[in-house]
Protein backbone atom coordinates (compact mmCIF):
# COMPACT_ATOMS: atom_id res chain seq x y z
CA UNK A 1 0.00 0.00 0.00
CA UNK A 2 2.98 2.55 1.05
CA UNK A 3 4.77 1.89 -2.53
CA UNK A 4 1.31 2.10 -4.29
CA UNK A 5 0.52 5.88 -2.34
CA UNK A 6 3.94 7.06 -3.37
CA UNK A 7 3.44 6.01 -6.91
CA UNK A 8 0.23 7.90 -7.03
CA UNK A 9 1.35 10.94 -5.33
CA UNK A 10 3.76 10.70 -7.80
CA UNK A 11 1.83 10.71 -11.03
CA UNK A 12 -0.44 14.31 -9.55
CA UNK A 13 3.14 16.41 -10.23
CA UNK A 14 2.79 16.18 -13.90
CA UNK A 15 -0.90 15.83 -14.17
CA UNK A 16 -1.12 19.24 -11.72
CA UNK A 17 1.58 21.02 -13.80
CA UNK A 18 -0.69 20.10 -16.81
CA UNK A 19 -3.71 21.55 -15.44
CA UNK A 20 -2.70 24.80 -14.53
CA UNK A 21 -0.59 24.87 -17.72
CA UNK A 22 -4.11 24.82 -19.25
CA UNK A 23 -5.82 26.77 -16.93
CA UNK A 24 -3.09 29.68 -17.14
CA UNK A 25 -2.94 29.41 -21.16
CA UNK A 26 -6.75 29.65 -21.37
CA UNK A 27 -7.41 32.44 -18.78
CA UNK A 28 -4.26 34.58 -20.78
CA UNK A 29 -5.48 33.82 -24.41
CA UNK A 30 -9.47 34.59 -23.28
CA UNK A 31 -10.31 38.37 -24.37
CA UNK A 32 -10.14 41.42 -22.77
CA UNK A 33 -7.37 42.38 -20.27
CA UNK A 34 -7.24 43.40 -16.61
CA UNK A 35 -5.43 46.44 -17.48
CA UNK A 36 -8.41 47.48 -19.21
CA UNK A 37 -10.59 46.96 -15.87
CA UNK A 38 -8.09 47.90 -13.73
CA UNK A 39 -7.11 51.43 -15.84
CA UNK A 40 -10.85 52.88 -16.15
CA UNK A 41 -9.80 55.93 -15.56
CA UNK A 42 -10.47 57.92 -19.16
CA UNK A 43 -7.59 60.08 -18.17
CA UNK A 44 -4.77 57.48 -18.07
CA UNK A 45 -2.61 58.02 -20.84
CA UNK A 46 -0.88 55.10 -22.74
CA UNK A 47 2.26 55.72 -20.86
CA UNK A 48 0.01 54.51 -17.64
CA UNK A 49 -1.33 51.63 -19.07
CA UNK A 50 2.19 50.47 -19.91
CA UNK A 51 3.74 51.15 -16.49
CA UNK A 52 0.28 48.74 -15.00
CA UNK A 53 1.13 46.13 -17.72
CA UNK A 54 4.95 46.46 -17.03
CA UNK A 55 4.26 46.50 -13.08
CA UNK A 56 1.64 43.43 -13.12
CA UNK A 57 4.55 41.30 -15.67
CA UNK A 58 1.98 40.80 -18.49
CA UNK A 59 4.27 42.85 -21.27
CA UNK A 60 6.08 39.22 -20.73
CA UNK A 61 5.25 36.24 -22.79
CA UNK A 62 2.48 33.48 -22.05
CA UNK A 63 5.25 30.99 -20.68
CA UNK A 64 7.48 33.38 -18.17
CA UNK A 65 4.54 34.22 -17.07
CA UNK A 66 3.45 31.03 -16.55
CA UNK A 67 7.07 30.05 -15.04
CA UNK A 68 7.05 33.21 -13.04
CA UNK A 69 4.29 32.57 -11.27
CA UNK A 70 5.09 28.62 -10.50
CA UNK A 71 8.16 29.73 -9.45
CA UNK A 72 6.49 31.91 -6.71
CA UNK A 73 3.79 29.22 -6.04
CA UNK A 74 6.88 26.90 -5.39
CA UNK A 75 7.76 29.40 -2.51
CA UNK A 76 4.52 29.53 -1.17
CA UNK A 77 3.59 33.06 -2.65
CA UNK A 78 -0.06 32.96 -4.30
CA UNK A 79 0.35 36.23 -5.46
CA UNK A 80 -1.98 39.65 -5.34
CA UNK A 81 -5.22 39.63 -6.21
CA UNK A 82 -5.60 42.46 -9.40
CA UNK A 83 -8.84 43.39 -8.50
CA UNK A 84 -8.71 43.51 -4.28
CA UNK A 85 -4.64 44.15 -4.10
CA UNK A 86 -5.26 41.07 -1.28
CA UNK A 87 -3.44 38.05 -0.75
CA UNK A 88 -4.71 35.30 -3.01
CA UNK A 89 -3.69 32.86 -0.55
CA UNK A 90 -6.14 34.75 2.27
CA UNK A 91 -8.63 35.34 -0.39
CA UNK A 92 -9.11 31.32 -1.50
CA UNK A 93 -8.48 30.52 1.91
CA UNK A 94 -11.41 32.56 3.44
CA UNK A 95 -14.06 31.23 0.36
CA UNK A 96 -12.77 27.08 1.06
CA UNK A 97 -14.89 26.71 4.17
CA UNK A 98 -18.01 27.84 2.55
CA UNK A 99 -17.57 25.25 -0.53
CA UNK A 100 -16.61 22.16 1.84
CA UNK A 101 -19.58 22.86 3.83
CA UNK A 102 -22.18 22.66 0.85
CA UNK A 103 -20.42 19.89 -1.07
CA UNK A 104 -19.74 17.39 2.20
CA UNK A 105 -23.74 18.27 2.63
CA UNK A 106 -24.54 17.72 -0.87
CA UNK A 107 -22.41 14.20 -0.84
CA UNK A 108 -24.00 13.17 2.09
CA UNK A 109 -27.43 14.24 1.37
CA UNK A 110 -27.17 12.52 -2.01
CA UNK A 111 -25.88 9.28 -0.65
CA UNK A 112 -28.57 8.90 2.09
CA UNK A 113 -31.47 9.59 -0.69
CA UNK A 114 -29.67 7.29 -3.70
CA UNK A 115 -28.88 4.12 -1.22
CA UNK A 116 -31.41 3.21 0.03
CA UNK A 117 -33.80 3.79 -3.14
CA UNK A 118 -31.18 1.99 -5.08
CA UNK A 119 -31.04 -0.77 -2.83
CA UNK A 120 -34.55 -1.44 -2.88
CA UNK A 121 -35.15 -1.00 -6.50
CA UNK A 122 -32.73 -3.39 -7.63
CA UNK A 123 -34.28 -6.30 -4.29
CA UNK A 124 -37.89 -5.71 -5.90
CA UNK A 125 -36.66 -4.93 -9.42
CA UNK A 126 -39.75 -4.23 -11.92
CA UNK A 127 -41.91 -3.06 -8.43
CA UNK A 128 -43.25 0.36 -7.24
CA UNK A 129 -39.85 1.01 -5.78
CA UNK A 130 -38.25 0.45 -8.96
CA UNK A 131 -40.88 2.50 -11.33
CA UNK A 132 -40.29 5.19 -8.60
CA UNK A 133 -36.48 5.24 -8.00
CA UNK A 134 -35.81 5.24 -12.00
CA UNK A 135 -38.17 7.78 -12.56
CA UNK A 136 -37.01 10.15 -9.93
CA UNK A 137 -33.17 9.28 -10.91
CA UNK A 138 -33.76 10.25 -14.39
CA UNK A 139 -35.86 13.46 -13.60
CA UNK A 140 -33.10 14.39 -11.63
CA UNK A 141 -30.23 13.86 -13.88
CA UNK A 142 -32.31 16.08 -16.27
CA UNK A 143 -33.03 18.90 -14.22
CA UNK A 144 -30.69 21.92 -14.82
CA UNK A 145 -29.03 23.47 -11.85
CA UNK A 146 -30.38 26.70 -12.37
CA UNK A 147 -33.84 25.65 -13.20
CA UNK A 148 -34.25 23.84 -9.71
CA UNK A 149 -32.54 26.84 -8.04
CA UNK A 150 -35.07 29.23 -9.32
CA UNK A 151 -38.29 26.72 -8.67
CA UNK A 152 -37.15 26.37 -5.20
CA UNK A 153 -36.67 30.13 -4.36
CA UNK A 154 -40.04 30.66 -5.85
CA UNK A 155 -41.77 28.23 -3.85
CA UNK A 156 -39.98 28.22 -0.77
CA UNK A 157 -38.95 31.70 -0.32
CA UNK A 158 -41.52 33.74 -2.24
CA UNK A 159 -44.14 31.98 -1.55
CA UNK A 160 -43.62 30.08 1.23
CA UNK A 161 -41.20 32.28 3.04
CA UNK A 162 -40.11 29.64 5.02
CA UNK A 163 -36.27 29.86 3.60
CA UNK A 164 -33.74 32.79 2.75
CA UNK A 165 -33.31 33.15 -1.02
CA UNK A 166 -29.12 33.25 -0.32
CA UNK A 167 -26.77 33.71 1.51
CA UNK A 168 -24.20 32.09 4.74
CA UNK A 169 -26.00 33.79 7.44
CA UNK A 170 -28.45 36.83 8.11
CA UNK A 171 -27.49 39.97 7.26
CA UNK A 172 -28.06 40.55 11.30
CA UNK A 173 -28.31 38.17 14.46
CA UNK A 174 -26.56 36.03 15.22
CA UNK A 175 -24.28 33.09 13.55
CA UNK A 176 -25.35 29.82 14.79
CA UNK A 177 -25.66 26.04 13.07
CA UNK A 178 -29.04 26.74 12.94
CA UNK A 179 -29.07 29.79 10.82
CA UNK A 180 -26.26 28.65 8.80
CA UNK A 181 -28.71 25.15 7.80
CA UNK A 182 -31.52 27.27 6.79
CA UNK A 183 -28.99 28.95 4.66
CA UNK A 184 -27.77 25.67 3.37
CA UNK A 185 -30.88 23.64 2.50
CA UNK A 186 -31.90 24.95 -0.83
CA UNK A 187 -28.42 24.77 -2.44
CA UNK A 188 -27.54 21.51 -1.26
CA UNK A 189 -30.72 20.04 -2.28
CA UNK A 190 -29.89 21.64 -5.83
CA UNK A 191 -26.69 20.44 -6.03
CA UNK A 192 -28.12 16.83 -5.05
CA UNK A 193 -30.88 16.42 -7.74
CA UNK A 194 -28.57 15.61 -10.35
CA UNK A 195 -26.08 13.76 -8.02
CA UNK A 196 -28.72 11.57 -6.46
CA UNK A 197 -29.97 10.66 -9.87
CA UNK A 198 -26.84 9.47 -10.94
CA UNK A 199 -26.15 7.45 -7.63
CA UNK A 200 -29.53 5.83 -7.75
CA UNK A 201 -28.76 3.77 -11.36
CA UNK A 202 -25.64 2.92 -10.52
CA UNK A 203 -26.45 1.62 -6.86
CA UNK A 204 -29.53 -0.19 -8.41
CA UNK A 205 -27.24 -1.76 -11.18
CA UNK A 206 -24.57 -2.45 -8.91
CA UNK A 207 -26.74 -4.31 -6.05
CA UNK A 208 -28.60 -6.18 -8.97
CA UNK A 209 -25.20 -7.32 -10.15
CA UNK A 210 -23.79 -8.53 -6.30
CA UNK A 211 -27.52 -10.13 -5.30
CA UNK A 212 -27.23 -12.43 -8.28
CA UNK A 213 -23.59 -13.69 -7.21
CA UNK A 214 -22.50 -17.38 -5.44
CA UNK A 215 -21.68 -15.99 -2.03
CA UNK A 216 -25.27 -13.96 -1.80
CA UNK A 217 -27.04 -17.82 -2.26
CA UNK A 218 -24.97 -19.21 -0.08
CA UNK A 219 -25.58 -16.79 2.68
CA UNK A 220 -29.31 -17.33 2.72
CA UNK A 221 -28.88 -21.25 2.59
CA UNK A 222 -27.21 -20.56 5.76
CA UNK A 223 -29.91 -19.47 7.31
CA UNK A 224 -29.19 -16.22 7.68
CA UNK A 225 -31.48 -12.68 7.55
CA UNK A 226 -32.45 -11.11 4.58
CA UNK A 227 -31.50 -8.45 6.44
CA UNK A 228 -27.97 -9.20 7.05
CA UNK A 229 -27.68 -10.55 3.45
CA UNK A 230 -28.86 -7.01 1.53
CA UNK A 231 -26.58 -5.44 4.16
CA UNK A 232 -23.87 -7.21 5.43
CA UNK A 233 -22.91 -9.13 2.27
CA UNK A 234 -24.91 -6.98 -0.71
CA UNK A 235 -24.56 -3.83 0.28
CA UNK A 236 -20.66 -3.72 1.02
CA UNK A 237 -20.02 -4.85 -1.74
CA UNK A 238 -22.51 -2.50 -3.95
CA UNK A 239 -20.36 0.16 -2.54
CA UNK A 240 -17.88 0.21 -4.72
CA UNK A 241 -18.79 1.57 -8.05
CA UNK A 242 -20.60 4.12 -5.63
CA UNK A 243 -17.48 5.17 -4.83
CA UNK A 244 -15.78 5.59 -7.95
CA UNK A 245 -18.69 7.75 -8.51
CA UNK A 246 -17.67 9.98 -5.85
CA UNK A 247 -14.40 10.42 -7.09
CA UNK A 248 -15.18 11.14 -10.66
CA UNK A 249 -18.35 13.51 -9.39
CA UNK A 250 -15.75 15.83 -7.20
CA UNK A 251 -15.23 18.03 -10.52
CA UNK A 252 -18.66 17.90 -11.51
CA UNK A 253 -19.65 18.81 -8.27
CA UNK A 254 -17.26 22.09 -7.80
CA UNK A 255 -18.56 23.06 -11.06
CA UNK A 256 -22.26 22.91 -10.39
CA UNK A 257 -21.42 24.89 -6.86
CA UNK A 258 -20.38 27.68 -9.39
CA UNK A 259 -23.79 28.32 -10.84
CA UNK A 260 -25.52 27.58 -7.92
CA UNK A 261 -23.60 29.35 -5.73
CA UNK A 262 -23.83 32.64 -7.87
CA UNK A 263 -27.57 32.43 -7.63
CA UNK A 264 -27.67 31.42 -3.91
CA UNK A 265 -25.31 34.32 -3.02
CA UNK A 266 -23.19 31.21 -1.44
CA UNK A 267 -19.90 32.90 -0.16
CA UNK A 268 -17.51 30.00 -1.70
CA UNK A 269 -15.03 29.16 -4.51
CA UNK A 270 -18.08 29.35 -7.04
CA UNK A 271 -18.98 32.77 -7.19
CA UNK A 272 -15.12 33.98 -6.41
CA UNK A 273 -14.24 32.17 -9.52
CA UNK A 274 -16.54 33.78 -11.40
CA UNK A 275 -16.34 37.36 -10.17
CA UNK A 276 -12.12 36.52 -10.80
CA UNK A 277 -12.88 35.40 -14.29
CA UNK A 278 -15.09 38.50 -14.80
CA UNK A 279 -12.43 41.05 -13.93
CA UNK A 280 -9.62 38.77 -15.61
CA UNK A 281 -8.26 38.05 -12.25
CA UNK A 282 -5.43 35.77 -13.26
CA UNK A 283 -3.59 35.41 -9.68
CA UNK A 284 -7.08 34.44 -8.19
CA UNK A 285 -8.03 32.24 -10.92
CA UNK A 286 -4.76 29.97 -10.56
CA UNK A 287 -5.03 30.25 -6.96
CA UNK A 288 -8.58 28.39 -7.37
CA UNK A 289 -7.30 26.28 -9.92
CA UNK A 290 -4.43 25.05 -7.58
CA UNK A 291 -7.09 24.09 -4.39
CA UNK A 292 -9.38 22.79 -6.78
CA UNK A 293 -7.17 20.48 -8.88
CA UNK A 294 -5.54 18.93 -5.79
CA UNK A 295 -8.74 18.35 -4.33
CA UNK A 296 -9.85 16.57 -7.34
CA UNK A 297 -6.63 14.99 -7.84
CA UNK A 298 -6.00 13.89 -3.56
CA UNK A 299 -9.95 13.22 -3.61
CA UNK A 300 -9.49 10.13 -6.09
CA UNK A 301 -6.32 8.67 -4.29
CA UNK A 302 -8.40 8.56 -1.30
CA UNK A 303 -11.19 6.44 -3.24
CA UNK A 304 -8.89 3.95 -4.30
CA UNK A 305 -7.98 3.75 -0.71
CA UNK A 306 -11.62 3.11 0.48
CA UNK A 307 -11.38 -0.09 -2.27
CA UNK A 308 -9.71 -1.42 -0.30
CA UNK A 309 -11.55 -1.53 3.19
CA UNK A 310 -14.44 -2.45 1.45
CA UNK A 311 -13.11 -5.38 -0.73
CA UNK A 312 -10.29 -6.93 1.02
CA UNK A 313 -9.13 -8.91 -2.28
CA UNK A 314 -8.05 -5.34 -3.81
CA UNK A 315 -5.53 -4.85 -0.99
CA UNK A 316 -3.98 -7.37 -2.45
Amino acid sequence: MGKYLIKRFLVIIPVFLGITVLVYCMASLAPGSPIELLMSDPFATEMDIERKRQELGLDQPIIIQYLTWLGQLLKGNFGISYRTYSSVLELVASRIGPTLILTVFTTVLSLVVAIPLGTMAAYKPYSVWDYASSGLSFAGAATPNFFAAMLLIYIFSIKLKILPTGGMYDATGPHTWGVLLRHLIMPAVVLSIQQAGSFIRHMRGSMMEVLNNDFIRTARSKGLREKVVLIRHGLRNAMIPIVTQIGMNIPFLIGGAVITEQIFGWPGLGSLMVTSIQARDYPVIMGITVFVSLAVLIGNIIVDVVYTFLDPRIRY
